[in-house]
This record gives structure tokens, C-alpha cells and sequence, in this order.
């Protein structure tokens, strides 16, 4: 009798690049070094002025599982990632900006659960500010549509989701646009599982739009009135839920 060996889920990691010459390196650096070795690394060079790309051209050469995209003009973070997204050939789709990294064992951990069962997969993370203070940012371990529209329960540097079996789901670009994109690939899987364990690390400074606290209030409110068109009374409900826990996470 042959045994047929199926071969492993294929991640293809989604990265736009956009002045980062300071944290690019790390950011593949640790792509690379994960312990699950099927990935696709998609760049997608979003017209970088400071030639971001030009200082890591080795280390993409050298691997032949890192692709890069040019883009022509500068095309913001959404319309970069969904040209990522496109051109993904793996059966999971995963996302880590230029300016986070990853734990070795991300990819491994959550392949893992994947191959349990679950459609939706992420982590806790450490959100670093200034380069310096850290701070855990934990998840409930199982969450399903409604607590996403209570609090974003996925880091979009933590979160990978099978897009062979849910589709390849695109983001919209405007705020929130991560957010929007998790809350349709959650409501599609119906549940997602959070890893108790810090696995990949989030950068925020103070030009960040994720620092601007008043931004990401006004975004919030218009997803769902304008994205989920929820009715006021639900509006408030989950606008409150947001803000506080919000507030918790920054303790």
C-alpha cells in the first residue's frame, strides 16, 4: 500500500512597504526565521521614498519564496495589501506590515489550529510604543461575529485566515480598513480562536494613525453605521462596548 503525504497548508504573508528603512530587516528577518517553513512573502513596494526596499534587495533575491510588487504611485496600505492579496497562491492569507515582526513560532502555532478546525486564527501580540514600553495586548481564547463588532478582536499582524475555503476577502480603503475586512471574514467562519501567547510584536508611534485615539473613534462609529449599517440603538451599544474596551487595553 502507498502512503500519500498531503503536503503542508501554504501561507502567503502580505507586506506593504512605505518608509521603513529602520524596521524592514527585522520585519523579514523574522518571516524567515518562522519555524513553518511553507510561505510566499508578497511585498508590495508601495513607492517608497526612502528606497525602503533597495536596503533588504538581498535578502528578497536570495530567498524564492519572497515576491515584490512595485507599485507605480503611492497607493496607501489597502489598495497595497488587496494587490498582495491578489497575487496569494497559499491556502491561508496572513498579514505583518513593515514596521512589526513576528515570534518564530507564529506561523507554526497557528497552522496548527488551523489544521484543527478553525477557519480564523490569532495571537495576543505586545504593543510596543516608542520603541521601548511594551505592553500585552490579550484576547479571549474563542469569539465569534458579535464580539468583533464589540472590540477588534484580531490584530491584523496576528490574524491568518483560510482563503481557500472562506475566499480571498479584500479591504476597503478607507479607516479601518483591516477591522472591516476581519468583521466579514469572521461573520463568513461564524467563530475564530485566539492563541494565549504573544506572537508577533506591534510598533506604534506617535505620527501612527493607530495612536490617534479621536481618528479611530470617528472610524469605529462609521463602520457601523455606514459598513455594518447598524441601527442607532445598536450603534451605541457596541460604540460604548468599543470605547471601553479600548480604554482597557491602554491600562
Amino acid at each position: 500500500m502507498i502512503t500519500v503525504t498531503k503536503p503542508d497548508l501554504k501561507v502567503s504573508i502580505i507586506m506593504p512597504v512605505y518608509k521603513a528603512r529602520a524596521t524592514i530587516q527585522q520585519a523579514i528577518s523574522s518571516v524567515i526565521s518562522q519555524t513553518y517553513s511553507n510561505w510566499e512573502l508578497i511585498i508590495v513596494n508601495d513607492c517608497c521614498p526612502d528606497n525602503s526596499c533597495l536596503q533588504v534587495q538581498d535578502m528578497i533575491i536570495s530567498d524564492l519564496r519572497i515576491f515584490r510588487i512595485d507599485n507605480v504611485t503611492n497607493q496607501g496600505v489597502a489598495i497595497s495589501r488587496n494587490k498582495g492579496i491578489a497575487k496569494a497562491e497559499g491556502n491561508i492569507i496572513a498579514f505583518l506590515d513593515s514596521d512589526d515582526y513576528w515570534h518564530p513560532e507564529k506561523l507554526s502555532l497557528q497552522v496548527d489550529k488551523i489544521k484543527k478546525g478553525y477557519d480564523v486564527v490569532c495571537s495576543n501580540y505586545m504593543r510596543i510604543e516608542l520603541n521601548t514600553k511594551t505592553k500585552e495586548v490579550p484576547n479571549k481564547v474563542e469569539f465569534d461575529y458579535s464580539d468583533m463588532l464589540k472590540s477588534n478582536r484580531i490584530g491584523n499582524l496576528t490574524g491568518i485566515y483560510r482563503s481557500d475555503l472562506i475566499g480571498k476577502i479584500y479591504q476597503k480603503n478607507v479607516g479601518h480598513e483591516d477591522y472591516i475586512m476581519w468583521l466579514e471574514i469572521v461573520k463568513i467562519a461564524k467563530k475564530g480562536y485566539c492563541i494565549q501567547k504573544s506572537l508577533a510584536y506591534y510598533r506604534v508611534t506617535n505620527n501612527s494613525l493607530s495612536s490617534n485615539k479621536f481618528q479611530a473613534a470617528f472610524w469605529q462609529w462609521n463602520v457601523y453605521r455606514k459598513e455594518v449599517n447598524l441601527s442607532l440603538i445598536k450603534s451605541i451599544w457596541f460604540f460604548l462596548n468599543y470605547s471601553y474596551t479600548a480604554y482597557k487595553k491602554r491600562q
